[in-house]
């Protein structure tokens, strides 16, 4: 019970969103410009704050961004070299579904499940997993996604590409802008610290209330098989490497080793349909987010409740 304390009002969130938005008292249009709100102007304070407000030690962690990284690129590869070299498939959807093995919803849903358990201090292992995220794992799957047909570019040029568009977007100039203020010890003037913070905490609900609402209207008709694999790839293996890796890299702080175990449990991004539109291979990766999205609501418990018995 303690547990579905902390992933019930999560998952309340999400059917209400749901709700909502099959209703038509919101449209999936209106979604949209609400995720762009969240995406641009509620995660990146929120990043800001999360590592600002620390001494510089105290969130740079490379051990965890070597597990986190190394975790979710063994899942990735695994996801890739399935549908590539045993499923015979172009490399746009083997990165795309390397991409749903390895790429976690972490700003949507697993931010406010880890902010539940570990309060404040949720925003550094989320910062930290970005940065594996947006630098490595979306990069390359969407460079190799990209080099199907590409003439006069290499994978790797088109993953430095990519790397660049991600460099652009505002969460990773907050996360960089909150680790100068750490290292250099600075501080926002008050105004300027209230009105960040009042963007900060406008994000966990309405990204949870956003992120259901996005499942309206999915199907997964024709593709149980795939897709169920795709999903158990996300929810089974990429949490498993994680682990791995962290056992293998060796001692951690414990919020930390939470952090890395929650954020590879969760779904894969909101966002990862999208991703696909270009390539054709939206159907499969949504019909993938609804069934990884619905299953998680056991699994996720089910991790929680097996580290708690570690722990204890």
């Amino acid at each position: 019970m303690n547990i579905l304390s902390i992933t019930g009002p999560i998952y309340l969130t999400l059917g209400i969103g749901y709700l909502a938005t099959q209703r038509g008292v919101f449209s999936k249009l209106d979604g949209q410009v609400l995720g762009r709100f969240v995406l641009n102007f509620g995660l990146p304070p929120m990043l800001f704050n999360a590592l600002s407000s620390r001494d510089f030690q105290d969130v740079m962690h490379p051990r965890y961004l070597l597990a986190y990284g190394l975790g979710s690129l063994v899942s990735f590869l695994v996801g890739f070299g399935v549908w590539r070299y045993v499923k015979r498939r172009g490399l746009a959807q083997s990165g795309l579904v390397g991409l749903g093995f390895s790429g976690s919803n972490s700003g949507y849903v697993g931010y406010p499940i880890l902010l539940q358990i570990l309060g404040p201090a949720a925003g550094v292992g989320l910062a930290l997993t970005m940065l594996v995220e947006n630098f490595l794992i979306i990069p390359l799957a969407m460079g190799l996604a990209d080099s199907e047909g590409a003439q006069h570019a290499t994978p790797w040029q088109l993953v430095l590409e990519s790397i660049k568009r991600m460099s652009k977007i505002p969460m990773m100039w907050a996360i960089v802008l909150g680790l100068m203020f750490s290292l250099l010890g600075w501080h926002l003037p008050e105004m300027a610290s209230k009105t960040v913070n009042l963007f900060a905490a406008s994000t966990a609900g309405l990204a949870l209330f956003i992120n259901g609402g996005a499942l309206v209207g999915l199907r997964v008709k024709g593709m149980m098989g795939e897709v169920s694999g795709i999903a158990l790839g996300k929810l089974v293996l990429h949490p498993l490497c994680v682990g791995a890796m962290l056992w293998l890299i060796g001692p951690m702080d414990a919020s930390l080793q939470m952090s890395a175990m929650v954020l590879a449990s969760m779904p894969m991004m909101g966002i990862y349909p999208l991703l696909a539109q270009r390539h054709g291979q939206e159907g499969l990766c949504a019909s993938s987010l609804l069934v990884a999205t619905v299953l998680s609501f056991v699994t996720i418990n089910v991790m929680l409740w097996g580290m708690s018995q570690l722990i204890s």
